[in-house]
């Protein structure tokens, strides 16, 4: 055996199970073997960032966060990048023409059926694992920045849908907040909000007050003064 593949044999990890992910942009089709078993598992999973994570955590639940080997028909792309970053998943990407080789090889009809390639991409890591390229582990430094990445895009989400929810809100009860202020997402309209819920109520505030309020939020020229009249 060359030196090269007796050092990738001594270098890859006890693996307690073995998953072929068929990919597709709506939904992905799983197939899993637990290793030592000839028994299948399938399921599918929906393409969105809360699914992946939930049957992720599932998975390194079930065994103990020790390792997975994971075969999917995609060398770089969305699916990817969302298993990469966890630690217990070792990425084995399946090139398209390698498996459509093997489909073509074993299933001559070249009738595509999702189970069936989920299927055929486990065969593969299985069988031909020596045969794929084991994407390296992400480092600790690394997968700490991805979920910082990834709580920050869902910290972006989250603020956008609270600002279209109050400029849905305003638009019936306050339309005039959308003709002064050309950012809502400020601490100004916050706090103006907070303390004047209604333009009734804001109108009964005296000059001075108002003033007095813009003032202590750093809005000091008389043009940046709502009109209330």
């Amino acid at each position: 055996m060359p030196e090269s593949e007796a050092s990738l044999q001594v270098q890859e990890p006890q693996f307690a199970a073995f998953v072929g992910i068929d990919w597709a942009e709506q939904t992905h089709v799983w197939c899993l073997q637990v290793a030592g078993s000839t028994q299948r598992e399938n399921g599918e999973l929906e393409h969105k960032v809360e699914t992946v994570e939930a049957w992720v955590a599932q998975l390194c639940q079930r065994f103990g966060e020790r390792p997975i080997g994971v075969a999917v028909e995609q060398v770089k792309g969305a699916l990817v990048y969302m298993l990469a970053k966890y630690e217990c998943l070792h990425l084995f990407p399946v090139p398209s023409t390698m498996a459509a080789g093997m489909r073509k090889a074993l299933y001559p009809s070249g009738a595509k059926d999702d189970p069936r390639d989920a299927d055929l991409l486990l065969d593969l890591l299985l069988k031909h694992r020596d045969k794929l390229h084991r994407l390296a582990p992400d480092s600790e430094a690394t997968r700490r920045v991805q979920n910082l990445v990834e709580e920050r895009r869902k910290l972006v989400d989250e603020k956008t849908a609270q600002s279209n929810r109050l400029t849905s809100y305003l638009k019936i009860y306050f339309p005039q907040m959308l003709d002064w202020f050309e950012d809502l997402d400020t601490e100004l309209v916050c706090a103006l909000l907070e303390r004047w819920p209604t333009l009734e109520e804001l109108q009964k505030a005296s000059p001075a007050k108002l003033r007095t309020f813009f003032h202590q939020h750093h809005c000091r020229k008389g043009a940046d003064l709502p009109t209330l009249a």
